[in-house]
């Protein structure tokens, strides 16, 4: 039994809504949307129900919504056909240090594979991105620039709309990738505001099943699908579409849609009473600034691995995570690059909120890691 989950980062727990979409797909509406019948027409109008309600969540039209397995194939997606469509002369691709392995991986894929010059930009001496320092790494021989609005670790907040906005006005031919997994539902994203010819967005980070995200392509953009065979999702993404997963999608995001702003003040309450908390302790160091997300909490146990905490922790029902879950408990360097030493790294736990926590969450989890800390150091 999970009694206290704060590994929201990594996965939530689906709502009450998108269940129900989900088991009325699988009993009533479970025809193939391509079919020309009724049972055919309801899956249809399932989709097409789930995809409006995502394009009016991203400010953007329904035909710019692509619908595909989670963030990382839409992530895929963007940056590979980007360097297909437009990447034979343009051969430089700008992005951040500190990037999900979706992004950092198919980028070195590209670099091997394709000859792509990456340039990987790191923050300043603060630990801070300034716009500027993304600005200044593009010219006319870039072909994209890929950026994660809030880090998946730390919760760093990337200035992404700036320096999207910026790299348009002077360099309109540079395509423009965003990956807002940890943005989308907690920060309110308009494509156009953004400036943004994709943006990467998944289900099981909103209260959605697990094998369902989305690709936000601008109207216009070039995109080449990975997958082929059917007519599906306009032909970009071939194969019969997950029917219940995508309304389940739709679902989740329009429970969240009426109640982000209150939401997000909640979650941020939570927050700082843990920073609160954990600060009274005396030896923890956290490694989220102050203006970091509010949804994800970044801290140091000193000479506590964070595997040993992490399983400490789960015995008295309390979930947290060590770093990005994609890692698979293998260092990302990412808290390096954000200010921690190589053995500090090695002592970070990741505590992501959702709505759904409570003080209590929060006051059983300051206990355990102190009560951790003596324990663990006097073994």
């Amino acid at each position: 039994m999970i009694t206290h989950y704060l590994d929201n980062a990594a996965t939530t727990k689906p709502s009450a809504a998108a269940v129900d979409a989900m088991m009325r797909c699988f009993s009533e509406h479970y025809g193939n949307p391509s079919s020309l019948h009724m049972a055919g027409l309801q899956a249809q109008q399932e989709t097409d129900h789930a995809r409006a309600v995502i394009a009016a969540a991203l400010g953007c039209d329904t035909r710019e919504i692509l619908f595909t397995s989670c963030a990382t194939e839409s992530t895929n997606m963007a940056l590979r056909s980007t360097a297909a469509a437009y990447g034979r002369r343009r051969k430089k691709i700008v992005t951040s240090a500190v990037e999900h392995a979706s992004v950092k991986n198919t980028l070195d894929f590209l670099s091997v594979n394709y000859d792509f010059e990456i340039v990987r930009v790191k923050p300043d001496e603060t630990c801070t991105y300034k716009a500027s320092d993304f600005f200044n790494e593009c010219d006319d021989d870039t072909v994209m620039i890929s950026m994660m609005m809030v880090n998946n670790e730390t919760g760093h907040v990337l200035p992404v709309r700036e320096v999207f906005s910026m790299i348009k006005r002077k360099f309109p031919h540079i395509i423009t990738h965003c990956d807002a997994v940890q943005a989308f539902m907690k920060y309110p994203i308009k494509a156009n505001a953004l400036c943004a010819d994709f943006i990467s967005i998944s289900g099981h980070k909103v209260h959605a099943a697990k094998g369902i995200g989305a690709l936000y392509v601008k109207k216009g953009t070039k995109l080449r699908p990975l997958i082929f065979g059917g007519k599906q999702e306009r032909g970009l993404r071939a194969g019969t579409e997950s029917v219940p997963l995508i309304a389940g999608f739709g679902a989740a995001v329009e429970t969240l849609s009426s109640d982000m702003d209150k939401r997000f003040e909640y979650v941020k309450s939570l927050n700082i009473s843990l920073r609160e908390k954990l600060m009274e302790q005396g030896s923890i160091r956290i490694l989220s600034p102050a203006d970091a997300s509010p949804y994800v909490l970044s801290i140091i146990v000193p000479s506590i691995r964070s595997e040993i905490m992490l399983h400490y922790l789960e015995a008295k029902g309390i979930y947290v995570s060590s770093g990005s879950a994609c890692s698979k408990g293998a260092g990302s360097g990412v808290p390096e690059i954000f200010g921690a030493t190589s053995k500090e790294a090695d002592s970070i736990l990741r505590i992501s909120f959702s709505a759904e926590n409570t003080e209590q969450d929060i006051a059983a989890l300051a206990e355990a890691v102190a009560a951790g800390q003596r324990e663990i150091m006097h073994n």
